[in-house]
């Protein structure tokens, strides 16, 4: 992968065209906008599917990570998870995947994912992340129920430097199946954004595995939201593999679960409300998964900590 190329980007413009080509079978719509840019619609006024949240993520995530199902048997109520592998978990989940991009122009509200991110680099989270590519193509990856309307399909080909006709945009609401699968795909994308957080140096991260329950779609907003929240909050686990000592890894396992968190021990739906909304004003730790493995690969050793809370996420999850 090298760096100035058109990798990551190009990966989602070839994921989003397989969706385009399966849109039957995944059953998602596709049309064209004014200005020439397609809109996949997985969720909104499309019913959508698992398998559609499952390519909105790989493609969230520039190709760079494989989303898939896993059966949990143990698990009596919520046994379907997801579970999201990366070899390249800083550039796919902090560079592309995170939700980090306003696009919001008006009275239209949308946060952008995807590799298009690194095209622009708006956020501060580029001070810290070098990797840099240049592109004729790509996806952006909404959680939005409204395609985007013609002043943010323009200030993305401005900002990205790429013609509308060569952007696609995907969008399911997080109360639809796509829409909710594609958000617990983040388990592994928090633990990297909250490493960053912790100021664990991103370099020593060189592997990724995460899984959270998929919880059932639900009409209200503000319930689907607090579901997809709570899935990764109380259910799901996580290893990284790191370089450095034994004791840098010890202590980001014992600060990374979600149980670090002052905000922990309500469902996320209330939280939210508690704090009238603003996102910012929720203690940013607790935006990690319930159990957390380090392994130090230089010294073999794997350190442990936090606990899925099973109780929680019937009470959660409904």
């Amino acid at each position: 992968m090298k760096e100035g190329s058109a990798f990551l980007n190009e990966n989602a413009a070839r994921i989003a065209q397989s969706m385009v080509a399966d849109a039957e079978r995944l059953r998602v719509n596709v049309s064209t906008g004014s200005l020439g840019e397609r809109r996949i619609d997985a969720g909104a006024r499309a019913l959508g599917s698992i398998e559609a949240g499952l390519r909105m993520a790989e493609a969230a995530m520039g190709g760079l990570g494989t989303v898939s199902l896993v059966m949990n048997a143990t698990a009596e109520k919520y046994p379907l998870n997801v579970q999201v592998r990366s070899s390249q978990p800083v550039i796919a989940c902090l560079a592309a995947q995170y939700a980090g991009w306003n696009l919001s122009i008006d009275d239209y509200f949308a946060m952008g994912s995807g590799p298009v991110r690194m095209l622009v680099c708006v956020e501060p989270l580029f001070e810290t992340l070098t990797y840099r590519e240049n592109a004729k193509r790509t996806a952006v990856i909404l959680e939005t129920a409204t395609p985007p309307p013609e002043a943010v399909v323009e200030k993305v080909s401005k900002a990205a430097d790429i013609v509308p006709e060569n952007l696609t945009f995907i969008y399911a609401p997080t109360q639809s199946l796509a829409g909710g699968v594609q958000i617990v795909s983040r388990a592994l994308e928090v633990v990297l954004h909250k490493a960053n957080d912790l100021k664990f140096p991103l370099d020593n991260i060189v592997d990724g595995v995460a899984t959270a329950p998929v919880p059932a779609p639900h009409p209200d907003f503000l319930a689907a939201m607090g579901r997809t929240n709570d899935a990764i909050i109380y259910g799901g686990t996580a290893q990284l593999f790191v370089r450095g000592s034994s004791d840098d890894a010890r202590d980001l396992a014992e600060k990374m679960p979600s149980g670090a968190s002052r905000d922990y021990g309500r469902p996320f739906a209330e939280v939210f409300e508690h704090f009238k909304g603003d996102f910012y004003a929720i203690d940013p730790l607790l935006f990690s998964p319930a159990e957390i493995a380090i392994t130090a690969i230089e010294t073999g050793e794997t350190f442990r900590a936090g606990r899925r809370d099973l109780a929680m996420l019937e009470r959660c999850l409904g």
